[in-house]
């Protein structure tokens, strides 16, 4: 578990900055009794639609008398998560109760009265946070009986201390009013202080909702896609040694015959294009760039989660965020590193755009996105709004960090990994592809290769979705690290026997065929994520739509980058073995 100075070191890695030791406030988790206790609202927004999120006071609440506080602090995480903090203007001391107390009054003009009416109908929650921790509310209700509308006016908070410590807040909104032209709605709030047993450690908990996420179905998911990586792998051990011991008897065989033979014979199968085996593919400067940027996110990825195992990450507002923008601007050496000797091998000779396009691949696609549903964000006011000063921090990162780093790792990467090493020499005149059976067609086998991969993930799928989309917080990320795992060695298997199929039918066009048949993964999670959004999600409207369409097309975009970069490592290294066991005339 995650000790109290564990999470202030946390955060001097993430934010760089941290207040001194000896103040008392959400930054150390610890005060003195009397001591100003901060409450921050954050947003508020329809119930169905979780990213459609506004700053609280964009309804007419109203803010508290007290209006000076002593700390504030906002993260790139939380700023790009749209978590828009605005103190309170209430009250509150460390171990102080409060008797019910006004602190505000809202008459409802027309304005006001359509703002509160449109909320209620429309199931608006908000949330606020106490020491970092999450609370949440309702607007109001509906007397669909009366067709009424009321709004909660009184906040009891109820918190929980163990000695200097917050670790339990609860939330109860009482005292429902008619909403109704020319009403004066008075706001109250009280605070009740208790002892609690619960660790400082374990305040998350009530949080978490292990009924869902350890839920039977969840465990015999996991067991079913192992039971399914052990049989795959056996099965295309199996069925490649056996068929590879006949290809090796038989080209022994003609090995032995003089060229008469040899030539009257039937020769066929993959030691037929021994000479353009190791071609290099199409276009191998966008080939190579996908290659190192699918290297650099699954070196991200293995680290993200083991530092989410270790460090709970999810208890850190913006954190996940803020660590993976980290960890992917420091290991932009491996993107160059992997992307630049393959480039080299594979004799490319504009290895500056090559490292341009590297580097920028991935981050001018998640910009691109942010930047087109920024707007619609801007449009509706919604606190998703990405400030300017923050997209040019962002920039900044891709200018003065990664770009540099990755021209690091290219250079490393052609000069210690760059030479090709293949067993067989590249003839100078391509062979001709014969004709072969429809199903041996790249177009065929490419979306194939992703059916066995899919069916390996796809209920993990659910509870990601579940858990970024709904009201989940995700924390067994243990389970995500073994679903990686086995994901990588499906995929690694499946590309094997389809580049094996490709090349027996003396096809040697395997580079891209192994990527995308890899990568064709991703394109069945989008197909799930259409069918998650119409069958078991309830959201609405122009934002959340392309804010959902948008992201999951980039998740499954850098899935799908990920895979093919697996799958065609995995397949490279097979096809270097089984022409160097073979002698090439």
């Amino acid at each position: 578990m995650k000790t109290p100075n564990m999470r202030g070191f946390s955060a001097l890695i993430i934010h760089l900055t941290l207040l001194a030791a000896s103040l008392g406030d959400e930054h150390t988790h610890t005060y003195k009794d009397h001591e100003e206790v901060v409450l921050w609202m954050n947003t508020v927004g329809p119930y169905h639609n979780r990213q459609e999120t506004y700053s609280y006071f964009s309804l007419p609440f109203c803010v508290g008398p007290k209006n000076k506080i002593s700390h504030y602090h906002e993260t790139l995480g939380e700023a790009l998560q749209g978590v828009e903090l605005e103190f309170s203007g209430l009250d509150i001391d460390f171990k102080d109760d409060i008797a019910k107390t006004p602190y505000c009054e809202v008459e409802l003009n027309e304005v006001r009265l359509k703002t509160f009416i449109y909320s209620v109908k429309n199931h608006y929650w908000y949330q606020m946070y106490i020491d970092d921790l999450p609370i949440w509310g309702i607007v109001g209700e509906i007397d669909e009986a009366s067709d009424t509308y009321y709004i909660w006016t009184h906040k009891r908070f109820d918190l929980g201390h163990n000695g200097d410590q917050i670790v339990d807040v609860n939330l109860t909104s009482e005292v429902r009013q008619k909403l109704e032209l020319g009403a004066k709605v008075k706001f109250t709030y009280e605070v009740n202080w208790k002892r609690s047993q619960v660790k400082f450690e374990d305040r998350f908990d009530k949080y978490l909702d292990p009924n869902f996420f350890q839920h039977r179905i969840h465990w015999f998911s996991i067991f079913n896609s192992f039971m399914m990586v052990i049989f795959l792998v056996g099965l295309v051990s199996m069925i490649l040694m056996r068929t590879l011991r006949k290809d090796y008897a038989r080209y022994s065989k003609d090995e032995e015959m003089d060229d008469m033979e040899r030539d009257l014979g039937d020769e066929y199968g993959w030691k037929q294009v021994h000479g353009d085996v190791f071609r290099a593919p199409s276009h191998p400067l966008i080939f190579s760039a996908l290659v190192g940027s699918g290297c650099q996110m699954l070196t991200v990825t293995f680290l993200v989660i083991l530092l989410a195992i270790v460090g709970e990450l999810y208890t850190e507002r913006g954190s996940m965020v803020s660590i993976a923008i980290f960890i992917y601007a420091a290991t932009s050496p491996v993107s160059g590193y992997f992307g630049g000797s393959l480039y080299a091998r594979l004799g490319g000779k504009v290895w500056i755009r090559q490292m341009m396009v590297s580097a920028l691949l991935l981050p001018a696609l998640v910009c691109g996105t942010a930047f087109v549903i920024n707007f619609i964000a801007i449009y509706y006011h919604a606190s998703r709004a990405i400030a300017f000063t923050i997209m040019l921090a962002v920039v900044c990162i891709c200018a003065f960090v990664i770009l540099p780093l990755t021209l690091v790792g290219t250079v490393l990467g052609r000069n210690l990994a760059g030479q090709p090493n293949y067993p067989c020499r590249v003839n100078a005149v391509p062979r001709p592809i014969p004709e072969k059976k429809w199903f041996m067609e790249p177009l065929v086998i490419v979306p194939l290769g992703g059916v066995l991969p899919f069916g390996s993930i796809f209920i993990e799928m659910y509870f990601i979705f579940t858990s970024f989309w709904a009201y989940k917080i995700y924390y067994v990320y243990g389970f995500m690290l073994l679903v990686l795992v086995i994901l990588l060695v499906v995929v690694v298997c499946v590309t094997i026997v389809c580049a094996y199929f490709l090349l027996n039918a003396e096809d040697y066009r395997w580079h891209w065929t192994a990527f995308l048949a890899a990568a064709s993964t991703a394109g069945y999670v989008y197909l799930y994520a259409v069918y998650y959004y119409f069958f078991k999600t309830k959201m609405y409207g122009l934002f959340q739509t392309c804010f959902y369409f948008g992201y999951m097309a980039l998740f499954s975009v850098t899935l799908g980058i990920m895979c093919g970069t697996v799958g065609y490592l995995g397949t490279s290294k097979f096809v270097c073995k089984i022409y160097s066991t073979v002698k090439i005339d």
